[in-house]
């Protein structure tokens, strides 16, 4: 498939791509967290999950079999639309809050954490770590000053099919360290 090279038109091509993947695959989530070899992981205490919004692969199995393994589970918060997310703990049975995007998030009494493990969402990936986002720089933003204060490991969550060829990479993108999908996790760089 020949991608478009404007990004807004490659969003609205990859979004369509990704809900066609959501419905073809609906045990994608529960296959992509059996896929997870848990010793490949640093060792983590706090990682980064995400409620998943529309066609996104969900992380929530993957986030139940890390919390089973021991981590403890954070969610980002967005304050403002052009700042880095921040995390805060959740735990099962918190009261959940909306954030200025409208996404359930921790409530603002739960601490602020910072997580060495991130689960992030995607529209594309390739095999070098380049991600494509929705387009606001949230992650880029966040993964940039959370490795700016130290290690932190980022793992795409994706569907297989949202693979491309190569991705265009801007100085400001942050590369993933590896990609988990349903047909298995596969490790793509290393600092």
């Amino acid at each position: 498939m020949n991608l478009p090279p404007d990004k807004t038109k490659l969003r609205s091509v990859l979004r369509k791509r990704r809900r066609a993947l959501d419905a073809a695959r609906p045990d994608a989530a529960q296959a992509a967290a059996a896929a997870l070899p848990l010793d490949a992981l640093p060792a983590f205490e706090w990682f980064a999950s995400y409620h998943a919004v529309g066609s996104e692969l969900d992380p929530a199995p993957l986030a139940a079999r890390l919390v089973k393994a021991g981590g403890r589970l954070a969610l980002p918060v967005t304050l403002a639309a052009d700042a880095p997310l921040i995390f805060r703990a959740w735990r099962a049975g918190d009261e959940p809050q909306i954030d200025v995007f409208g996404v359930p998030t921790p409530p603002p009494e739960a601490p602020q954490v910072t997580p060495t493990l991130v689960i992030c969402p995607l529209l594309a990936f390739d095999k070098a770590g380049g991600r494509l986002g929705q387009g606001g720089g949230h992650y880029d933003r966040t993964l940039a000053a959370l490795r700016a204060r130290g290690p932190v490991f980022v793992l795409g969550l994706a569907y297989a099919g949202q693979e491309v060829e190569a991705l265009v990479m801007e100085p400001h993108d942050q590369r993933l360290d590896a990609i988990l999908t349903e047909n298995g996790y596969t490790e793509v760089r290393k600092d």
